[in-house]
């Protein structure tokens, strides 16, 4: 029995950007494109009704209004993180702005990619969202680390939550795009006791999923180059 195919879906309002992401796609032979839409407002209501849901969401930054209300890949990420948090979201956009970026991943966005990108990093993002929860690139973490890195108290409010050396070591790993397989076969432990310590971070750190732990270690200074 073959294994299943990561389902995707395109929100996108130009036609021939979206038949053109779709024909790339469709040549990943695990892969499978079962959602369309030109707008982002429509998108919630139709997923409601559909029995097998993407796993992955490509969204539009840009996307055109509900008649004079404005709804956009921020308001639409903000959506289904809230009402469908399994379908991960990865945005799509012409801007490459620090700020805008980093307000998308802490909105619960699981990658940034701007539309000039190579089409392999197109799969690459797809396939690293579904399995690892996040597709943190140079310039997403560029991005975050510039607006949260100088904010942030690292030593206080790590102390506070009490992270162990081994929970650090952990989330370190996490961040660097590591699959739960990976970590314990680097720090020769089993997948189990990985789980553990993860569901451990999420707790300690209020954080719903693996974006929310980049985000924390990314504010506490506790990546290692």
């Amino acid at each position: 029995m073959s294994e299943e195919k990561i389902r995707v879906g395109l929100v996108e309002d130009q036609l021939l950007f979206r038949q053109g992401l779709k024909a790339i796609l469709s040549y990943q032979k695990d892969i499978e494109v079962v959602f369309e839409s030109a707008d982002g407002y429509s998108v919630i209501e139709t997923l409601r009704t559909i029995k097998e849901l993407p796993h992955v969401m490509l969204v539009d930054l840009s996307l055109p209004s509900n008649g004079k209300i404005e709804y956009n890949g921020l308001q639409l990420t903000d959506d289904m993180c809230s009402q469908f948090p399994d379908i991960r979201v990865l945005i799509l956009s012409v801007h490459n702005d620090d700020n805008l970026i980093s307000q998308l991943i802490q909105h619960g966005a699981a990658g940034y990619l701007v539309k000039d990108c190579d089409p392999q990093e197109v799969y690459d993002a797809i396939q690293s969202v579904h399995v690892k929860g996040t597709y943190i690139n140079e310039t997403a973490l560029k991005a975050i680390q510039s607006n949260l890195g100088k904010r942030s108290k690292p030593k206080a409010l790590s102390a506070a939550l009490n992270l162990t050396k081994r929970e650090i070591e952990i989330l370190q790993l996490i961040c660097q795009q590591n699959t739960t397989e990976e970590i314990a076969e680097k720090l020769f432990i089993s997948p189990k006791t990985v789980d553990g310590h993860r569901n451990n971070l999420l707790q300690k750190t209020g954080s719903r999923n693996t974006v929310g732990l980049v985000l924390f270690a990314v504010s506490q200074q506790l990546l290692v180059k």
